[in-house]
């Protein structure tokens, strides 16, 4: 499985930015994808996931400002991020799971 994750950039704090992740290579079902995150100096972090029946799931932090979405027949994962503050700065990670595999990484930076 090869995941290439799109997205990230610089935006001001309170402000928005959506997180993008494509699945190609041997995709099964049912599986979960998602994003964790990596601060600096910091160990990585669950961010949110969502299975393919669309269950989802957030870290307390980012509950009611982050939205993650499925599009299935694409093998996509969406992450709406709204609010967005400066402990949110971080590089994001698209996985796949099982696996998990792991996509390149994706620069978040909110700062004014």
């Amino acid at each position: 499985v090869q995941l290439q994750a799109s997205g990230g950039g610089l935006v001001q704090p309170g402000g928005s930015l959506k997180l993008s992740c494509v699945a190609s290579g041997s995709i099964w079902s049912p599986n979960t994808m998602g994003w964790y995150r990596q601060a600096p100096g910091k160990q990585r972090e669950l961010v949110a996931l969502a299975t393919s029946q669309r269950n989802t799931d957030y870290t307390d932090s980012v509950k009611g400002r982050f939205t993650i979405s499925r599009d299935n027949p694409k093998n996509t994962v969406l992450l709406d991020m709204g609010s967005l503050k400066p402990e949110d700065t971080a590089i994001y990670y698209c996985v796949f799971f099982p696996g998990p595999y792991w996509g390149q990484g994706t620069l978040v930076t909110v700062s004014s």
